[in-house]
């Protein structure tokens, strides 16, 4: 392990070289910073990932059957499971994809949910991102480097080996291929997860392209290459949010999306990863039912829990929340990113009243959630361990069946006194080792 620590300014070095970067807008300025990586990794044993996977398999198996429902029957909402009319108003809830159902009904094909540790090691499920959930390739990327710099390293410790991540990704899109290539669908090289795009492109086979180099024909999607050259499409990984991938159908100023890619989608002619219209299973407000949807769908009690969480929505859960504002976090359930989240604890009497007021008038814009205090994870900085606040990206892949990848994106945030992880905000990320026995 030490060897690997000394190396860390170096593989630090060669992520710049490969510009696994992250770049974001503030202040109407696209900046491109670097995603710091840290050499002390989050370890899992086997027996906590064996809850783990089994608990993300069943999470990810109840919200694939929600999207078919609530885009077709609707019977979770005919059995007043989950209210109507808090389903309708979501902004994540398409009408455009009505009745539209996927290649092998499988709407989510990759979901990265996000998870924290109690320091009594339980763990908490705090999201479920089911559009376009980014960040698999940075601890594929670190763990090859960090082999090179420390083969020792990894030859003294049983753990998995994580590079089957491309592997995992071909499979599930060959799996719901409708005839054709596999693209990987970029807006370019100023978007946030650029890098990530081009690099799982090249490990897993398929083609990277932007919105100029893909057009409909005849119900058809096909890929022009530099030669002229036109191909098929029987897969589409887009990396582009729903409002932007089609403005024949969705926003009509979007310069980045494909016409007509709706047309063939419905048509059944291309799959399209993830799902147009899986905004409502992540909305954080329907998060607040994932428990009950298991219990519905499954028949079966949730295997891993929730933060205990309040909908303002509801008359007595709004009461509580406006009792307790000070002690807890609220979220907008639009807002992701680290963006739209404030702790009660931060703010001065003026500001609480201001988000009573602000809860009180539009409920069903927030949750609250009790404040967990996870678990600290030690970082390197300045020579030194300092424990800081730590959450777990885990990555659950839908093809033929539902499986885990057995890593995931550790975020930690370098601010001490924060509970705010992202890389959006400045927080930096680890390798996640879980053990082989």
């Amino acid at each position: 392990m030490k060897s690997l620590l000394d190396h860390t300014q170096e593989i630090n070095k060669m992520l710049a070289r490969y510009g696994v970067k992250f770049g974001i807008y503030k202040n109407n300025e696209f900046k491109e910073q670097l995603f710091p990586f840290d050499a002390i990794p989050r370890v899992i044993t086997h027996e906590e990932y064996a809850e783990l996977e089994a608990g993300l398999i069943q999470r990810v198996d109840a919200l694939n059957q929600f999207l078919k429902d609530i885009y077709t029957e609707k019977q979770i909402i005919k059995d007043g499971v989950v209210p109507e009319n808090f389903v309708f108003s979501s902004s994540g809830y398409l009408p455009e994809c009505e009745g539209v159902i996927p290649p092998k009904d499988i709407y989510s094909h990759i979901s990265g949910i996000d998870l924290v540790q109690a320091k009594d090691r339980s763990w908490f499920i705090l999201e479920d991102n089911l559009r376009i959930p980014s960040g698999a390739s940075y601890p594929l990327i670190a763990r090859e480097l960090s082999r090179r710099a420390s083969p020792e390293t990894f030859h003294e410790n049983a753990i998995v080996d994580n590079r089957n991540y491309h592997q995992m990704l071909r499979e599930t899109m060959d799996y719901v291929n409708c005839g054709g290539i596999n693209v990987i669908m970029t807006p370019g090289r100023y978007n946030a997860a650029y890098f990530e795009h081009s690099y799982l492109a090249e490990k897993s086979g398929a083609v990277l392209a932007m919105c100029s180099d893909l057009f409909v024909e005849e119900n058809q999607l096909f890929y022009r290459d530099y030669k002229g050259k036109h191909q098929k499409v029987g897969t589409l990984y887009r990396r582009i949010s729903d409002e932007y991938i089609d403005p024949m159908t969705f926003n009509k100023e979007s310069v980045i999306g494909i016409p007509n890619l709706m047309d063939v989608y419905r048509a059944g002619n291309v799959a399209i990863i993830n799902a147009p219209g899986n905004g409502i299973a992540d909305d954080k407000g329907i998060y607040y039912f994932v428990p009950k949807m298991i219990e519905y769908y499954l028949q079966e009690t949730p295997i891993l829990k929730n933060a205990p969480t309040y909908l303002p929505f509801y008359e007595e859960d709004r009461k509580y929340v406006l009792d307790h504002l000070e002690t807890l976090v609220v979220k907008d359930v639009a807002e992701a990113g680290g963006y739209g989240v404030v702790f009660g604890s931060d703010m001065n009497a003026g500001e609480l009243e201001h988000w009573r007021e602000l809860i009180q008038r539009e409920s069903r814009r927030f949750i609250a959630q009790e404040v967990i205090d996870f678990l600290d994870l030690d970082i390197m900085e300045k020579g030194e361990r300092v424990p800081r606040k730590a959450d777990l990206r885990a990555f659950v892949l839908s093809g033929e069946t539902t499986k885990v990848w057995a890593s995931g994106l550790t975020r930690f945030s370098r601010n001490p006194d924060s509970f705010v992880v992202n890389s959006s905000q400045g927080g930096g990320f680890k390798d996640t080792w879980v053990l082989s026995r």
